[in-house]
């Protein structure tokens, strides 16, 4: 099928994209001299979906379009719809046209609490937001996300769904070719990767400040929790932590994403996975399904060429620190739920026959305001809204979302085969592919400061 051309596109912004909407070679990273001006992104991102692959190609269908709005529908109202929330109580213009539990005094708690209108039914939010061209929050549990997700987009509505995006790889990539044939958006948590910590670093490193990356490690580690007092963790409305549910889908289905999500922003596709997995603590309290594993240890390789090693355990102590080995330094974050935390360098010389690696770090900083922040609310300090507002963004603006259906199927499928790899399977390769991904407009890195140690460590090669 012949591919749509964007009308009288500038010449030296129109791209090409192969199989996915930002999969062309030719990045924003070839428009350095257009960096200052927003209209690069619109541009590039308007040609990109003009584009249309084989993954994108779509069908007629009957049901009436609906017109979008900055609204949100939420169907789910436990634990991490508090945060969802109070996350978007930064985002003023965005409008809560409906809330939905299927528990009626859950459901109550939550609508009072944050003054939301309350649906009759989930029909009802169904109806309320194609009224209002809301986009659909998934917030349900695990094993409700594909009926949720399906469900809204048959209705035509676009969604953003709690992670997983669905809990077997087949039902995820169902609700991806169902959303791309009906032309519909679907998207799925998390998205920290739009995060300042998480695009600072991607940037730095598309920048070259460590030299080729080769190596990664990132940890997800989060202390012995069977044996924390998690009966009586509950959110800001009142909802009980849903202990059952947490270490029935496992700790890496729940918190892989957090870091698979940057390495796949920062480094494409992954190839490979080579992983491990084992439940580890006996006697969790959980339904007939049983536990799931409660430690897993990844190695990927990327198409690309780099490699990384992912672990991920509620049995260690607490470690979220994320570290690239490149051929001049080491780039670090020490925990991937912070938006802000801290990017450090530590650059590698050679004094005489010595190799050394600076003690002192140089922290990379943006050249202004990246996004809005919340406070830390229990252990951790993330925006959940970032990828619901991506999305919604993204139909403003008529381009393609950063947090899209390729995206969120390549993130389940790695999961997947990390989650389910058990004690002797071999090495999974994977069947879908990442889309490249956007730098967001701020990520805008000052310039690198020689500080004092490196520049007498220069001093010394030179003598």
């Amino acid at each position: 099928m012949a591919s749509a051309r964007p009308a009288q596109p500038p010449p030296q912004r129109v791209f090409q994209p192969q199989c996915g909407a930002f999969r062309d070679q030719l990045s924003l990273r070839r428009l350095r001299k257009d960096k200052d001006d927003p209209s690069v992104e619109r541009t590039y991102m308007a040609s990109a979906r003009a584009q249309t692959g084989p993954a994108r190609r779509r069908r007629e269908r009957t049901i009436k379009p609906v017109k979008h709005s900055r609204s949100l529908a939420i169907i789910g109202c436990g634990f991490v719809a508090d945060l969802y929330m109070r996350s978007l109580q930064l985002y003023p213009e965005i409008d809560i046209a409906a809330v939905w539990d299927r528990d009626p005094a859950r459901l109550s708690a939550f609508a009072a609490h944050w003054g939301a209108p309350a649906a009759a039914s989930q029909e009802d939010l169904v109806s309320t937001a194609r009224e209002r061209g809301a986009l659909v929050l998934n917030l349900t549990n695990p094993r409700e996300h594909y009926g949720v997700s399906r469900a809204a987009l048959e209705a035509g509505l676009d969604v953003y769904s709690e992670k997983p995006l669905a809990d077997e790889f087949e039902k995820a990539k169902a609700l991806s070719e169902f959303a791309g044939e009906g032309g519909r958006m679907i998207g799925s948590a998390p998205c920290n990767f739009l995060s300042e910590s998480a695009q600072l670093a991607i940037a730095a490193l598309r920048e070259g400040r460590i030299g080729a990356a080769r190596l990664v490690y990132a940890e997800l580690d989060d202390d012995y929790i069977p044996a924390a007092p998690y009966r009586s963790w509950a959110s800001e409305s009142g909802a009980p932590w849903p202990y059952e549910d947490e270490f029935e889908v496992g700790c890496t289905l729940e918190h892989a994403g957090y870091y698979l999500t940057w390495l796949m922003a920062a480094f494409g596709s992954i190839d490979v996975v080579a992983a491990a997995s084992a439940e580890i603590i006996e006697g969790k309290p959980v339904g007939d399904d049983g536990a799931a594993p409660d430690y897993s240890a990844a190695t990927l390789f990327f198409r690309s060429g780099e490699v990384a090693r992912l672990t991920c355990s509620i049995v260690a102590p607490h470690d979220h620190r994320f570290r690239v080995f490149g051929s001049d330094g080491v780039l670090s974050v020490e925990d991937c739920w912070r938006n802000d935390a801290a990017v450090r360098i530590h650059r590698r010389f050679t004094v005489r026959r010595r190799l050394v690696t600076n003690p002192i770090a140089e922290r990379v900083r943006a050249v202004g305001e990246t996004h809005k922040k919340v406070g830390r609310t229990g252990a951790a300090a993330m925006n959940f809204a970032l990828g619901p507002v991506e999305m919604l963004d993204a139909r403003a603006e008529n381009r393609p979302s950063r947090v899209n259906a390729d995206f969120g199927l390549h993130l389940t499928e790695a999961t997947l085969a990390i989650q389910n790899a058990g004690r002797t399977s071999a090495p999974y390769q994977m069947t879908t592919s990442c889309p490249e991904t956007p730098l967001a407009l701020w990520a805008k890195l000052r310039p690198r400061r020689v500080v004092g140690l490196e520049r007498r460590i220069s001093k010394l090669t030179e003598a």
